[in-house]
């Protein structure tokens, strides 16, 4: 913990003094600082938090106002490089692979994006082909762009009772390494953002029985292994490599992550190296410190802590359920690609209400912050930092809300993704000529962008991928519906930017 003398605490305080009179100076002449008086705005409200980043705001492990910005520093005599950890920085990523159960760790201060980028370039070598679950962020479709790979998916199952996407089969993985030979790494995601796992030790099986990789984007799961009241770990279940957003469920800063090796299949060297080439030459200590925090936290009080609230989250569900109008989703046992569920994520809605609407109303007119919503649920992510209160505050507010009479909205039934055709690798068609075509003229063409309704937040065409009809249907389905489209162009996002097809010059 930092120690600080009397005399530097005055000097702080002094400092800070001298800040805020610097910026109210600034205010009267009209200095602009937007994001620096959104955030101060932002600090000053009371608000109950129910999303990332798993510190809730809360200055509580250490007096980070005593560190900042004195502890940012550089690579002075003594503080290691984290591109060539031989001191302090190894000893710290030693001490976190020892807790969370790796052959060895790397710190990511660039996230999990960082994070995903760095395992797959260390797993493939350019043209290589990986099996992605479609349902996978963003950074995975970006990694295999940026690798130059190949890629292939499989798909999560699509509950249509609840409208979730829950989980992977097995079996649909062995059929796709057993019928394609050339893949080389599985890409799973685990947990998924509703907290649904798929039989990870099941699917470690089935990879390694077939001589491959798996990689596992565990960015919301980074807390699993401090309690055995949640779904296992997927290091313990036998992944080869895991990437965590440490940030989300635990109580680092945003933008920190942990990369972990889970077996010896994975080329350490090369992950070094892979590690230096997309990681900054300019890590925060402060982000590496936050790493090291969190993960000394939770090996005492913090996994005390976590098995209370987790009791706390039972007690909530339990309550929730018994509450008319209001829908939980905790499972459903027909579903055999739900093979464990984690409840810190507590996917809730009321009927009457769309989950967005749930959400603002928890926001105005009671501060509870939401992690995200879309037309049936909100999503509470609730982690090691959130206070006893919070749950009671948060049932307080559910059971005001539901037991009001609103006009009613239906249920939003989109149909399930059409599986696109590929056409062509996906950093071919990213980095290839484009052009700009409408939506109503795009059936037939090979799409050079990520086209992807928020929500689910699941690609319905990614470059390379031949646009259909039914593609068509559904993006006009999600617009009629008012869902967000990302990736459309144009006044109207009437246009969709295409592989320019040879001998069109019109651009």
């Amino acid at each position: 913990m930092l120690i600080c003398s009397k005399d530097n605490i005055r000097l702080e305080e002094d400092l800070l003094y001298n800040f805020n009179i610097n910026l109210n100076i600034q205010r009267m002449i009209d200095v602009k600082t937007p994001i620096l008086d959104k955030l101060i705005d932002t600090m000053d409200k009371e608000r109950i938090s129910f999303h990332t980043p798993g510190h809730k705001g809360k200055n509580t492990l250490i007096e980070w106002g005593k560190l900042v910005p004195y502890g940012d520093t550089t690579e002075l005599s003594g503080l290691d490089n984290l591109h060539y950890p031989t001191g302090i920085i190894k000893e710290s990523q030693d001490l976190a692979a020892r807790t969370f159960g790796a052959k060895k760790t790397i710190y990511s201060v660039g996230g999990t994006t960082a994070g995903i980028y760095i395992a797959l370039g260390t797993l493939t070598n350019p043209g290589d082909k990986i099996l992605i679950q479609r349902e996978s962020h963003k950074s995975v479709y970006k990694a295999a762009i940026l690798n130059k790979l190949t890629t292939e998916y499989i798909y999560t199952n699509y509950n249509r009772k609840y409208q979730v996407y829950t989980g992977v089969n097995p079996r649909d993985i062995e059929k796709k390494l057993t019928d394609d030979p050339s893949i080389k790494v599985v890409v799973i995601t685990y947990p998924n953002y509703y907290g649904i796992c798929s039989n990870i030790e099941k699917i470690a099986e089935i990879v390694h029985k077939h001589n491959r990789l798996l990689l596992v984007d565990e960015a919301h799961g980074s807390h699993l292994v401090f309690s055995n009241k949640l779904p296992i770990p997927s290091l313990k279940a036998g992944a080869d490599l895991v990437v965590q957003s440490t940030h989300k469920s635990l109580p680092s800063l945003t933008q920190t992550s942990m990369i972990h090796v889970g077996t010896d299949r994975v080329d350490i060297q090369k992950l070094c190296d892979i590690s230096s080439l997309y990681q900054t030459t300019s890590p925060s200590y402060l982000f590496m410190a936050s790493l090291e925090l969190a993960r000394a936290y939770m090996e005492g009080e913090g996994k005390e802590r976590l098995n209370r609230n987790i009791d706390n989250i039972h007690e909530l569900i339990e309550s929730l359920k018994s509450i008319e109008k209001v829908k939980i989703f905790t499972g459903d046992e027909n579903d055999r690609t739900i093979y464990d569920i984690d409840i810190s994520k507590i996917l809730l809605g009321i009927k009457g209400l769309t989950g967005s609407q749930l959400s603002n109303i928890l926001m105005k007119d009671y501060g509870i912050y939401m992690e995200m919503s879309d037309f049936n649920y909100t999503l509470a992510l609730a982690t090691v930092m959130n206070e006893a209160g919070d749950f009671k505050e948060l049932l307080k507010a559910i059971e005001a809300i539901a037991g009001k009479e609103f006009e009613g909205s239906n249920p939003c039934l989109v149909p399930n993704l059409p599986e696109p055709k590929i056409e062509m690798p996906i950093h071919e068609a990213y980095y290839s000529n484009k052009e700009e075509v409408d939506l109503v003229d795009s059936i037939g063409r090979i799409s050079s962008s990520f086209i992807t309704p928020y929500p689910p937040g699941v690609p319905v065409v990614c470059p390379g991928e031949l646009i259909t009809e039914k593609i068509l249907d559904y993006i006009q389905l999600a617009l009629d519906k008012g869902i967000e489209i990302i990736g459309l162009i144009g006044y109207n996002r009437e246009k969709i930017q295409v592989v320019k097809e040879e001998g069109n010059d019109r651009y």
